[in-house]
């Protein structure tokens, strides 16, 4: 395994659509975990593989119940709204708020190909969305109600 460079806000490759994985390898199972090593270094909640660099559909997330590793996700049903706070590895030090569904059920492959589907409430359900935005090129400041000021940031201890 190895540590990835996180993308940063300015890339171009942040704003382009990830392709389907096709061929599920041992460059994917890398990938994979890569991807879970550099966001446990990083101290995330989720990271999609174009924040890595790489154009495909591939995520992991770990909000604290292990590691899910989601490949061609899709969301296929939500319902209700939370708004929260809302930050990403690729912009660091800045957090805005977002609305996003209180439940999130995927559908997705895990790393062998098997699909299979994952409900996920509050932070799980915003991580989903959060995730598969960045697989279609959006960034959570596309969508954020407003960002914080750098004042209400240093008043949070963010």
């Amino acid at each position: 395994m190895a540590i990835r460079q996180i993308v940063k806000e300015g890339d171009d490759i942040l704003k382009k659509k990830c392709r389907t994985v096709e061929k599920f390898d041992d460059r994917l199972a890398t990938l994979i975990d890569d991807m879970t090593e550099t966001l446990h270094l990083s101290k995330g909640v989720g990271l999609a593989a174009p924040q890595v660099g790489v154009l495909r559909r591939v995520v992991v997330i770990d909000v604290g119940e292990g590691v899910i590793e989601l490949v061609n996700p899709r969301i296929i049903a939500y319902s209700g709204e939370q708004e929260t706070l809302e930050g990403c590895l690729s912009c660091p030090g800045e957090w805005g708020i977002t609305r996003r569904p209180d439940y999130v059920k995927v559908k997705a492959q895990d790393r062998f190909g098997k699909e299979f589907t994952i409900d996920g409430r509050e932070l799980l359900a915003k991580a989903f969305c959060h995730e598969i935005d960045h697989l279609d090129g959006i960034i959570f400041k596309e969508v954020a109600i407003r960002m914080l000021t750098p004042e209400e940031i240093k008043e949070m201890d963010l």
